[in-house]
């Protein structure tokens, strides 16, 4: 794949997932829910991930610390879906 198409994809890539974290980023102030604050810094860290492949080895995502932060933002994640859970408390089954 050529060279140039893999850095303007990981650029798109990168644009796109802040975009979304800025609306995350709204929904949570508007709402006060926190589970949108999770995802909005979720998706931040998820452009940041591609934005640096894109500057640094738009080829080469052998890279740990890109790695890392993808971790850490699928962790986000699972963390604000495991609160938002926790905050609503067992429901019980319909029958």
């Amino acid at each position: 794949m050529n060279h140039d198409l893999i850095i303007f994809l990981q650029g798109i890539a990168s644009t796109a997932a802040w975009i979304n974290g800025l609306f995350f980023l709204r929904f949570w102030r508007d709402s006060g829910d926190d589970l949108f604050a999770f995802f909005g810094a979720a998706f931040g860290l998820l452009g940041l991930s591609w934005a640096l492949l894109a500057i640094l080895a738009p080829t080469e995502e052998t890279r740990p610390y890109i790695y890392g932060l993808r971790l850490v933002a699928f962790l986000l994640i699972m963390a604000g879906i495991a609160a938002k859970n926790r905050a609503q408390g067992p429901t019980a089954s319909p029958r």
